[in-house]
């Protein structure tokens, strides 16, 4: 499992836009979401340790933003060299874990690589416009770490959004987890740029 952090993609970067099927089969778009104060994004998967280390911790993030700030949650490991990440595990994982947001399939690793995600977990918050005001890790704790699963990171940058106060550039630690899992020679260029 290689350690890898977020790409920390550039605050105020537009939400690309994605339509992909949940684990009920329904497509669901970015579109869906306009109205509300704000929009995460999250890059998980199943079987990555530092996505197993706070799966709980976000169902209950989740649970106490709902009606506020949704939260979607994008897979978009390569299922050919990780079946496990696939949409039938991902059904399982949701029913599970209780998640109550929607978890989509990310099969082309397309909308993966708009984000320009790096890692599971990777993190984005978006304001109401679908700008990008927070991005990088849900709090610091790491498997083995000993350090308690918060999501205080990604709670303080969901709160100040809601309160309309700016997010100080400091608190925009990088996630660190386990690196997508890309297709055969699609590993995607930002990851070569300086």
């Amino acid at each position: 499992m290689a350690r890898t952090p977020s790409t920390m993609l550039p605050i105020g970067t537009p939400a690309p836009p994605f339509s992909l099927p949940d684990t009920e089969g329904h497509q669901v778009s970015l579109e869906d979401f306009h109205g509300h104060a704000g929009l995460i994004v999250a890059f998980i998967s199943n079987h990555c340790p530092f996505v197993i280390h706070l799966k709980d911790a976000l169902t209950s993030f989740a649970q106490d933003y709902e009606g506020r700030i949704p939260l979607v949650a994008i897979a978009s490991n390569d299922v050919g060299s990780h079946p496990q990440d696939g949409p039938e595990h991902m059904a399982e994982d949701k029913r599970i874990h209780g998640y109550p947001f929607p978890y989509l399939f990310d099969e082309t690793q397309a909308v993966a690589k708009a984000y320009e995600a790096a890692c599971t977990p990777d993190f984005y918050l978006f304001d109401g416009d679908f700008k990008l005001v927070y991005r990088g890790q849900f709090d610091s704790s790491r498997p083995g770490n000993n350090v308690a699963v918060t999501g205080d990171d990604l709670r303080r940058a969901t709160d100040a959004l809601l309160s309309g106060a700016v997010i100080p550039e400091d608190q925009h630690t990088p996630s660190l987890g386990c690196n997508i899992k890309w297709k055969p020679g699609q590993e995607p260029d930002y990851f070569s740029r300086g």
